[in-house]
C-alpha cells in the first residue's frame, strides 16, 4: 500500500493572495477542513506545506498555503498534485476503499474465472465504474454496486457477479 494518498490537483490560481484552486479527489470535500499540512508533488520535486486556510467555491477547494503569498508563487504550483500521509486520511466506513488500493487488483468471477485487473475507477454520480483491463488489452466496465462487486480482498483480489447482459 502507498504511504500517501492523492486528494486533489491544483488547477489554477485564485485571487491576489496566492490561493490555489483545487479539484478534490474525494467524495467528502469537507475533509479539507481538517488539513494541517499537504505534500505538493510535481515531476520535478516534492515539498511539504502548512495549510493556512481552506474555503470552497463551486465544488472546488480554495487553499491558502504558508509561503505562497502571491499569484506568481501560486502559478508555479499549477497542475501539481496534493498528497497527504495515509494516517491523516479520513477513516473509511466498512465496505469503502481508497481507489489507489483497488488499482491493480485481479478481478475474478464467482466461478473463479479471471476477468482481468482493475485499471481505473471513475465516478458517474450514481455509482463508481470499475475499468477492468484484460491481458488482450480489452476493457470491461463494471458498475460498483453490491449486486456486481461481491467481495474485495485488499492486496489480493476482487470477486464479482456478472449480471446477464453486463459484458
Amino acid at each position: 500500500m502507498q504511504k500517501r494518498l492523492e486528494i486533489g490537483q491544483i488547477i489554477n490560481v485564485f485571487g491576489i493572495k496566492g490561493e490555489l484552486k483545487v479539484i478534490p479527489f474525494t467524495d467528502n470535500i469537507s475533509r479539507f477542513d481538517d488539513l494541517k499540512k499537504v505534500y505538493i508533488k510535481s515531476n520535478k520535486q516534492e515539498k511539504i506545506y502548512k495549510v493556512e486556510n481552506v474555503r470552497y467555491h463551486k465544488n472546488m477547494v480554495l487553499l491558502k498555503l504558508e509561503g505562497v503569498e502571491n499569484p506568481e508563487q501560486a502559478e508555479l504550483l499549477k497542475n501539481c498534485f496534493l498528497e497527504i500521509d495515509r494516517e491523516d486520511a479520513v477513516p473509511l466506513e466498512k465496505g469503502q476503499y481508497f481507489i489507489v488500493d483497488l488499482i491493480g487488483l485481479k478481478v475474478y468471477t464467482e466461478e473463479g474465472t479471471m476477468l482481468g485487473v482493475v485499471d481505473d475507477i471513475y465516478n458517474t454520480g450514481a455509482n463508481d465504474i470499475y475499468v477492468i483491463k484484460q491481458d488482450s488489452g480489452k476493457q470491461i466496465l463494471l458498475p460498483g454496486i453490491k449486486d456486481v462487486i461481491k467481495e474485495v480482498i485488499l492486496d489480493d483480489k476482487i470477486i464479482v457477479h456478472i449480471i446477464p447482459g453486463l459484458i
